[in-house]
């Protein structure tokens, strides 16, 4: 009887006969041992293939997949005031992108927790990724702290990264909104200073190989591309503390008057430099809920208005430059009207016979008006027109007007002497700002510049320098007890100025119950330094009178400026200024 038994896995063959094992064939083990060399061979075919055959093609797919070129955000250049103040500067943040087909698959609730930490509703989100389903890179959230964005990858989401960027920031705020401006979200100018240099301030960005991991994180840096280059930095003519005082006192001004808005400048009356330039109504470039196109434009640069009265120095100067009129030549203004044509031009009072230094003393639009019409048509559209109105000043502050100026001396007698006490011409605080940098500066007229030069410029004469002293002398009459710029006067200090108050134009003609309301002089009187416009639209309280709301901020601005400055005062105890002796006719 036969049978059989397995031992160590070999099968013996057990005969009834003898009952000894027999061996299995000999080719079985030959069978096997060709098989492990068989799978050996696939193996190092495989290897071959891989590693050397179709290692190109390999290392291409696996670069597609973990080796990116990423940006290297370029440093946007620091703005700063004349004193090294920062008033625009960059700072590093967080951006949250994903690839949307992977973050789709990690699911709803990977998802939701991103979007919780994002703020974002998850139902939004959700519906957005499959929107841009073929899309790599997506930003799920812009400009975060970087210790949300940590968060954000403690997550461990599939298809989640995050991306270095530089957020702009704005120390002083509202405060000096209007003359830097903003940037968007990817650090463009788009207002103010930061769009007029905007190629000045902004860098170039760098680019740099990396591997990433299926988390989107950076593992390792492979090469640098191309290395970022950060922007310039710019230094203003701006003051911040000067800007500061300016602020809160035009702020304060137009919501004690109930104003719809207001503007006021500062100039260096040396170099035309801006010192401060602030309006009203404000914003915050710190904050994009606030970015209102009807806040944020600066209304110093581009609100034109009928100058009024501020405007009538440039008549009497093209008088004094005619040669037929003096300081102390006599006009008739009785009995306080005056008839041109079919038009009546009216006084406040009736002033009599006043001085031509009197005309300006006590603003009378009749004395002006019968000094214009004695010039000949040009001259005085010729001053004004040299003195700039009409054209921007070529500060370079984007979306600056030129105002209104008739292209040609107008013809019209009414024309001829509206246009003396600053009707039918329309200016920026900007523009007369920098006009009365001629009279401040003996006849030459400055460049307006919002950067801090290192050398002043050349200006440009635009009338004789004994007219333009005359004309500073008459002006410091306007600013006494008898003057209506009274509330003007600053102690210890001869202070030049001219008031304006002009009723706005409407559809139709002039209205009564708008008014515009105007400061313009310069401080001090012995050499001048400052120069400052005020300017209040549409007081709404019943005070409208330049003299009465524009030139007591022109004061408070000014004692400000003079006390940060360290300008010593030029008026002497118990003598009577020159301005005033001029105005008087008396003998000095």
């Amino acid at each position: 009887m036969e049978g059989s038994l397995r031992i160590g896995g070999q099968e013996l063959i057990r005969h009834a006969s003898d009952g000894k094992p027999r061996p299995l064939p000999s080719w079985r083990p030959l069978a096997l041992l060709c098989c492990f060399f068989g799978f050996a061979a696939l193996l190092i075919w495989r290897a071959v293939d891989l590693q050397v055959l179709r290692r190109e093609f390999l290392l291409d797919q696996g670069k597609a997949r973990f080796l990116r070129e990423v940006a290297i955000p370029a440093h946007r250049g620091m703005i700063r005031d004349r004193n090294g103040e920062p008033l625009a500067i960059s700072t590093p943040v967080d951006s949250v992108w994903a690839n949307p087909g992977e973050l789709l698959l990690a699911g709803r609730d990977a998802i939701a927790r991103i979007a919780r930490l994002l703020q974002l509703e998850t139902k939004a989100l959700i519906s957005d990724l499959q929107a841009r389903r073929e899309r790599e890179f997506v930003y799920l959230r812009r400009q975060i702290t970087p210790s949300l964005g940590q968060k954000v990858m403690d997550l461990q989401v599939p298809g989640v990264g995050l991306r270095r960027e530089y957020k702009r920031f704005y120390p002083a705020g509202e405060v000096t909104g209007h003359v830097i401006g903003f940037t968007n979200i990817d650090g463009h100018g788009l207002e103010g200073i930061e769009l007029a240099f905007n190629d000045w301030l902004s860098g170039q960005p760098g680019a740099q190989r990396v591997i990433r991991d299926r988390l989107g994180r950076v593992i390792e840096g492979v090469e640098l591309l191309r290395e970022a280059k950060p922007g310039h930095d710019l230094t203003l003519s701006i003051d911040l503390g000067l800007q500061y005082f300016a602020y809160r006192a035009l702020k304060l001004a137009v919501q004690r008057h109930d104003a719809v808005g207001g503007s006021l400048v500062v100039l260096d009356a040396r170099d035309g430099e801006v010192l401060a330039m602030v309006n009203q109504p404000g914003f915050n470039p710190n904050v994009r809920a606030q970015l209102i196109a009807s806040h944020y434009r600066n209304r110093a640069v581009t609100d034109a208005f009928e100058p009024g009265s501020t405007l009538k120095p440039f008549a009497v100067a093209a008088a004094l430059a005619s040669g037929r009129y003096t300081p102390r030549t006599t006009v008739d203004t009785r009995p306080g009207t005056l008839r041109v044509g079919g038009h009546v031009i009216h006084d406040v009072h009736n002033h009599g016979i006043l001085s031509v230094a009197g005309v300006l003393e006590r603003s009378s639009n009749v004395g002006v008006s019968k000094i214009a019409l004695s010039l000949d048509r040009g001259r005085l559209w010729s001053l004004l027109a040299g003195a700039g109105f009409g054209r921007r000043t070529g500060s370079g502050f984007p979306s600056e007007v030129g105002g209104y100026l008739s292209p040609m001396p107008p013809d019209s007698r009414i024309e001829r002497a509206t246009l003396a006490f600053g009707a039918g011409i329309a200016v920026t605080p900007l523009q007369l700002a920098r006009a009365y940098s001629a009279i401040a500066n003996a006849g030459v007229l400055m460049p307006v510049s919002f950067l801090h030069r290192a050398e002043p410029p050349q200006g440009r004469r635009i009338m004789d320098e004994t007219v333009a002293r005359q004309v500073l002398l008459m002006l410091e009459g306007v600013v006494t007890v008898d003057g209506t710029g009274t509330k003007a006067m600053l102690a210890g200090y001869r202070v030049a100025g001219k008031t304006g108050t002009i009723r706005k134009v409407v559809a139709g003609g002039y209205t009564r119950e708008q008014h515009v309301a105007w400061f313009a002089g310069m401080v001090p009187v012995k050499a001048p330094r400052f120069i400052c416009v005020v300017v209040i639209n549409e007081p709404r309280d019943g005070v409208y009178y330049g003299g009465q709301i524009a030139a007591p901020l022109f004061r408070d601005t000014m004692a400000a400026a003079v006390r940060l400055y360290n300008v010593p005062p030029d008026a002497v105890p118990g003598r009577p200024s020159d301005g005033l002796i001029v105005a008087r006719g008396d003998k000095p």
